[in-house]
């Protein structure tokens, strides 16, 4: 046996050049060890739930409904029904499961939070392609019965499958693309029914890279839509396309393809938006199966708003494929999920990215990037991330199966984990700010006043930010949404408490009516959030 003495120099030597997971920023923590659904649709609710939705022709789950509930099943050549949960709640307080029942197939869908807080659900597979859903949350106690709603009584116009929604200023919603659908349409339904979108006919064979288009509100009520590597300024209302970007190098983006894209911060006077695009799959990859192709590391970014929009350029720590961008209370960004070969579908994917990025907007070009803390667990094709109103990310999901498969070196996934960014560590504990007093609804324009409480004594602004609650799947967060308050100057209250005045959105074009998160941030730390709904 060697003694211990002669190999400390060999361990030494170890962690100088391999830095322990611990000392890079952010933690981890495992929520749920069995969900019994691996959740490839996840939003959260104004009550502090969670929805994860799969599938419904996966086969059983592993997650009874209650008893004597069951959804027929003609594909089941036993009891042709199924008697396992495909959509669940999570209750964050508790970290329970509740089971749904979800009739329709979902694969593949869509959403977005309407403004009384109910989740539209779209399209899907089979019998759910033409269909729309409603879940209408609720308080959750031991005797909640909210559930899903199947809409009967109308329809879409065309089957949506890999489509994009998107709340607009009036509140309604279009629905953008979806497969051998190069058109949109609205909930509450037109009379018009779809209309063809003719920008989405012309990218790419009409079915490869045009799915799940990228589609952003911009603040002068005009959608950004981004399919395949080709971008449009696209007045709804008009159904004209009024500007073409550059097209952005560097290969597809989107599904199947796809790497992810975030609108950042809405700030200032809310006059422009930037736009960032990043990851995705080499070309070819998805029609050549090729599941050890390496991903794409490029992103890009754009102001659409200005006067002569360009691509800028800049490469990600790692190359990404799947990954899911999330906008952070702060403004910053966090890249998470994915793999660093292949594309996305079944079994075409490997390699792994283990390791979150934070993407800081406001540092120069070549500084953007901070690699953070690995987690433990893979998560591939059909995984999600949102963030919670405590500011972690919630990280579900995960089957890059056709059916569920626990035997593979990529198994499906039911565990749910929360992943905590450095501004929750314990040592900024103390001027993390409290959030006390905020009133629950506030019209467009109007001034109102929040109460915060801090340890130590605030330095300059704090910041109030609105964070909308997305539709989260397929590497894109529908919907997804921080605006930047205007605010004075905290006045101290006595106690350690502050009044802040602040000024709510001007209009639906900056922030759409609905529910949003609001966090208090102090020198980059945010409160939990407390819900406030936006009234037009």
């Amino acid at each position: 046996m060697i003694p211990l003495y002669l190999l400390l120099p060999f361990f030494f030597f170890f962690i100088l050049i391999h830095p322990t997971i611990a000392d890079l920023p952010g933690t981890w923590e495992l929520l749920v060890p069995n969900a019994g659904i691996a959740s490839m649709h996840t939003a959260v609710t104004r009550y502090n739930t969670v929805i994860l939705l799969d599938r419904t022709n996966i086969g059983p789950s592993r997650k009874l409904l209650p008893q004597h509930r069951c959804r027929p099943d003609p594909k089941n050549p036993v009891s042709k029904k199924d008697c396992s949960a495909h959509s669940v709640l999570l209750d964050l307080a508790t970290n329970s499961i509740r089971p749904l029942m979800i009739l329709t197939d979902t694969w593949c869908s869509s959403g977005q939070f309407l403004p009384d807080g109910t989740l539209l659900q779209t399209g899907g597979d089979l019998d759910g392609v033409k269909k729309f859903r409603k879940f209408s949350p609720c308080p959750e106690t031991p005797s909640s019965t909210c559930d899903w709603e199947e809409v009967d009584e109308i329809q879409l116009s065309q089957g949506r499958w890999y489509a994009t929604n998107q709340i607009l200023p009036d509140g309604s919603v279009i629905i953008v693309g979806g497969r051998a659908s190069p058109t949109v349409e609205f909930f509450p339904p037109r009379k018009n029914g779809a209309i063809n979108f003719e920008f989405l006919s012309q990218v790419e064979d009409n079915q490869m890279d045009n799915l799940y288009p990228y589609v952003h509100l911009l603040p002068d009520g005009n959608l950004f839509v981004f399919a395949n590597n080709k971008a449009v300024l696209y007045d709804y209302a008009a159904n004209v396309i009024i500007r073409n970007y550059p097209v952005l190098e560097g290969g597809p983006r989107n599904y199947p393809s796809a790497g992810s894209s975030v609108m950042l911060a809405l700030t200032g006077d809310y006059s422009s938006a930037t736009v960032v695009i990043c990851g995705g799959a080499k070309y070819g990859a998805y029609l050549q199966r090729s599941f050890d192709t390496p991903a794409n590391g490029s992103c890009g970014r754009i102001e659409p708003t200005s006067a002569d929009p360009i691509w800028e350029m800049e490469d990600m720590p790692f190359a990404r494929i799947m990954g899911d961008m999330v906008i952070l209370p702060t403004g910053e960004v966090l890249i998470i999920n994915g793999a660093q070969a292949g594309t996305q579908g079944f079994e075409m994917a490997s390699d792994p990215c283990l390791y979150p990025v934070l993407y800081r907007p406001s540092e120069p070009l070549g500084l953007r990037f901070m690699t953070l803390n690995a987690g433990l667990v893979p998560r591939m094709y059909h995984s999600t991330a949102n963030l919670l109103p405590d500011g972690r990310i919630l990280v579900a999901g995960s089957n890059p199966h056709y059916f569920y498969n626990f035997k593979r070196e990529f198994p499906t996934e039911l565990r749910i984990e929360a992943f905590s960014p450095e501004y929750l560590s314990a040592d900024k504990a103390n001027i993390r700010p409290m959030l006390v007093e905020l009133p629950e609804k506030v019209k467009f324009g109007e001034v109102f006043e929040a109460v915060v409480t801090v340890e130590l004594p605030v330095v300059g602004l704090v910041e109030m930010n609105l964070a909308s609650a997305p539709f989260a799947t397929h590497s894109f967060s529908q919907g997804q949404r921080v605006v930047k308050l205007q605010v004075t100057s905290p006045m101290p209250d006595g106690a350690g408490k502050y009044r802040i005045s602040c000024t709510s959105p001007p209009n639906g074009k900056v922030a759409p009516p609905g529910y949003y998160m609001v966090f208090a941030v102090n020198q980059g730390v945010p409160s939990i959030a407390r819900w406030v709904q936006i009234l037009s």
